[in-house]
């Protein structure tokens, strides 16, 4: 479904918006407020404001993502500095919104007959690298800017795919014989243990 749902973005503004979203796990409106300032190419990283602080704080972005942001700001000019990098196409110049930007996701839905929203982009991102082998839990906690590490746990998935190999490991290992150790009498094990 995800690559259906990007594949019907029309623009590089809204490429670079989902990519960044996916890939960082930021909340929509963290992620509209990104400005020139707070964008960090070499580190592959971007600067936002969490939830309920004034604080930014880094979080690491995907190259691809950085790639499609580069396209569309070299396409529409960098923004002034203090300002969000994310604008409206049409005139007046103007930051995109929270409400713009659900506007472009309701758009895609309505094409591809799905339910896709803003925060369901920071579930993708957040399932993602919860399940990642490579990633532990306190990490990703991390990235996602959760206060709670119980609240990262919530997406832990155990996948259909993962479990059905995890089960034929477990039916395919070898049965473990039990032998009893030099020096004990098989008698007496089977008096205290029976068989």
């Amino acid at each position: 479904m995800w690559g259906e749902f990007f594949a019907a973005l029309t623009c590089d503004r809204d490429r670079a918006a989902v990519l960044l979203y996916v890939s960082s796990g930021s909340r929509a409106s963290e992620l509209l407020g990104v400005t020139p300032g707070d964008i960090n190419w070499a580190k592959q990283l971007i600067r936002v404001v969490t939830k309920g602080t004034d604080d930014r704080e880094p979080v690491p972005v995907s190259p691809q993502a950085l790639t499609v942001l580069a396209a569309y700001l070299d396409h529409i000019g960098l923004p002034q500095a203090g300002e969000p990098v994310f604008r409206t196409r049409r005139a007046p110049d103007r930051p995109l919104t929270y409400w713009a930007m659900r506007r472009v996701i309701q758009r895609v839905n309505d094409r591809l007959r799905t339910n896709w929203t803003l925060h369901d982009l920071r579930h993708t991102a957040a399932t993602r690298m919860a399940n990642d082998p490579n990633l532990t839990l306190s990490q990703v906690r991390a990235i996602l800017r959760h206060t709670d590490l119980a609240t990262t746990g919530r997406y832990l998935n155990a996948r259909v795919e993962d479990l059905f190999d995890a089960l034929q490991q477990h039916y395919n290992r070898p049965r473990v014989e039990r032998t009893i150790a030099p020096g004990y009498d098989p008698d007496d094990f089977k008096a205290v243990f029976g068989g």
